[in-house]
């Protein structure tokens, strides 16, 4: 279940909400396939430690975090994926693993892939391994004021089709 302090945080600054059931998922991925979406619709929460800070990286599920990005971003400065030990505390009543990209309720910045940008809501993990949670990008971006940047590795072995326009 989501925690209530997310639910208080999203109702007292008027975002709205829906929240949406699915059988256990642990994986961004694993949840974009409970609820019959496509993992670009499911933006997923990294927690990264940047310097001494740790931050909340929202990317797509289908993508992988590039730390060099993240540190670009950061005005160059080194990132690397934070271990759970670092950050578990920071998240009470979440679920590891479902950590939510509200960083003003948790006191972190949040970086947002700017490929998410484009979409018109997000179902994020919202401390809970059994519920998500789907707002507006729009709302989001409006609650949060991300910084936006490119943090994900680029995609390779993407299928190209030539067509012979030749007989």
């Amino acid at each position: 279940m989501i925690p209530e302090t997310i639910q208080h945080y999203l109702q007292q600054q008027h975002v709205p909400f829906l929240r949406h059931w699915h059988p256990r998922a642990v994986t961004a991925q694993e949840l974009a396939q409970a609820l019959h979406v496509t993992g670009y619709r499911v933006a997923k929460s990294v927690i990264v430690s940047a310097g001494e800070r740790l931050c909340i990286c929202l990317i797509p599920a289908t993508d992988t975090l590039d730390l060099e990005k993240v540190g670009e971003a950061l005005g160059n400065r080194e990132a690397r994926l934070a271990t759970e030990e670092e950050f578990a505390n920071r998240f009470p009543g979440c679920e590891l693993g479902a950590e939510p990209p509200f960083g003003k309720l948790y006191g972190l910045p949040v970086l947002m892939d700017e490929s998410l940008a484009v979409a018109e809501d997000l179902l994020l993990r919202a401390g809970s391994h059994e519920e998500a949670l789907e707002v507006s990008v729009e709302d989001f971006t409006a609650l949060e004021s991300p910084q936006r940047a490119s943090l994900t590795q680029e995609r390779t072995g993407r299928l190209v089709v030539h067509h012979d326009l030749h007989p």
